[in-house]
């Protein structure tokens, strides 16, 4: 990879070390050598602009979970030596709550939580970066509900700002929109179902569909799949949804694995899983992954994660 250190083999030996070095290895003044100096970091809160930002963040979170482990689950990656490359780098994490911080006081409680980072990297280091926790799966965990941590961290942080904040990649780095089976079956799916198509569920998934969704949702099966996803239209029908990346990996011996950034535009016009219709503005970032089978074109498992503490505080 042209301007990279060459210890690293490849992206995926690229991510997965300075994740490790970083977190597990505690090396965090080693960020400002793998962020570039105006990283933007995006996530469903909102943005947070330069490597200084990356570094407050990263103690942060281990001044309050400083066990914490970040266990790659997969990498999606896309892009060349000229433009970038994109690293989606779906992360499975254990930890403690044993300080005092954003979460409350310390309760001793062991959290579990996925989050997926989507990553432009180049010449050693990550440029732009969104990232999305599914926060509120924390929450649960740490005995609060999605809304009243929403209601909380309001109360220190204000209401969001819509539309929020998404600066450009820089470099003129484009995000790859493939047309490969495995991207061209995830993308359509989600506009039919953004659409009112809850059949598409039915046409493109697997029977034995394994699900995970916010707030550490898992399902089996179509009818958990209807169930989760009647849930999100019903509450913000006739949203937009934008596809802002999508990558496809096929690699030998492995099932064929595709990574999707998406948002959704819109308003709160339904009730349900979100309580009353609100009516107000909503922008929603969610990054998915899927493995999928080519020849019967079907989604066999499927990573779909949004925040959903960041979601309540758009709604209060």
């Amino acid at each position: 990879m042209k301007g990279f250190d060459p210890a690293f083999t490849d992206l995926d030996d690229y991510i997965r070390v300075i994740t490790a070095r970083i977190w597990e290895g505690r090396e965090i003044d080693r960020i400002h050598d793998w962020y570039a100096p105006d990283c933007a970091v995006i996530t469903p809160g909102g943005t947070q602009q330069g490597v200084d930002a990356v570094v407050r963040g990263t103690l942060e979170t281990l001044q309050q979970f400083p066990d914490r482990r970040l266990l790659c689950e997969d990498i999606v990656s896309a892009g060349d030596d000229e433009a970038g490359y994109l690293s989606s780098h779906r992360i499975a994490s254990t930890m403690t709550h044993r300080g005092d911080g954003a979460f409350g006081l310390a309760s001793g409680q062991r959290v579990r939580v996925r989050t997926v980072a989507d990553c432009v990297c180049r010449g050693n280091r990550i440029v732009h970066e969104w990232l999305v926790r599914d926060q509120g799966a924390m929450a649960l965990q740490l005995g609060r509900s999605p809304r009243g941590l929403a209601q909380a961290w309001m109360a220190t942080r204000g209401a969001p700002t819509l539309p929020l904040h998404q600066p450009p990649a820089p470099g003129g780095w484009q995000n790859p929109q493939h047309t490969t089976p495995g991207a061209a079956l995830l993308a359509a799916t989600y506009r039919a179902l953004w659409a009112g198509d809850l059949a598409v569920l039915a046409r493109h998934c697997d029977e034995a569909l394994d699900l995970h969704g916010p707030s550490g949702f898992t399902g089996m099966g179509l009818a958990d799949a209807e169930g989760l996803w009647f849930g999100l239209t019903a509450a913000f029908a006739g949203a937009t949804l934008h596809i802002d990346s999508l990558a496809e990996r096929i690699d030998p011996g492995r099932t064929p694995r595709v990574a999707m950034r998406w948002r959704i535009t819109g308003q709160h016009v339904g009730g349900g899983r979100y309580g009353a219709a609100t009516q107000r503005p909503v922008e929603i970032l969610g990054i998915t992954h899927a493995e999928v089978d080519h020849a019967r074109g079907r989604i066999l498992r499927e990573w779909l994660l949004i925040d959903e503490v960041a979601l309540w505080m758009q709604l209060l």
